[in-house]
């Protein structure tokens, strides 16, 4: 692989990575629910063969109880997926 398509392969690891995040800051929104933190890692996106990560962050315990609560009714029985 050269370094231009390393680099064009890189770039279309992180563009993945940003839309995640956008989308879960969409999804996670629509049931009333905020990440601050909700980012695309920037240290693992650095040097010449990125991984990007998606940091979720943390959050108080009002968004925590929010969050779960999302994520049980989920996974009850009857509940559209």
């Amino acid at each position: 692989m050269t370094t231009m398509e390393r680099r064009e392969a890189a770039e279309r690891e992180v563009r993945a990575a940003e839309d995640a995040v956008a989308r879960l800051r969409e999804g996670l929104s629509g049931v009333g629910v905020t990440l601050p933190s909700l980012r695309v890692d920037p240290v693992s996106c650095a040097g010449s063969d990125p991984a990007p990560l998606v940091e979720l962050g943390r959050c108080n315990l009002d968004t925590a109880l929010r969050l779960s609560a999302v994520l049980e009714a989920q996974g009850r029985p009857g509940h559209e997926r």
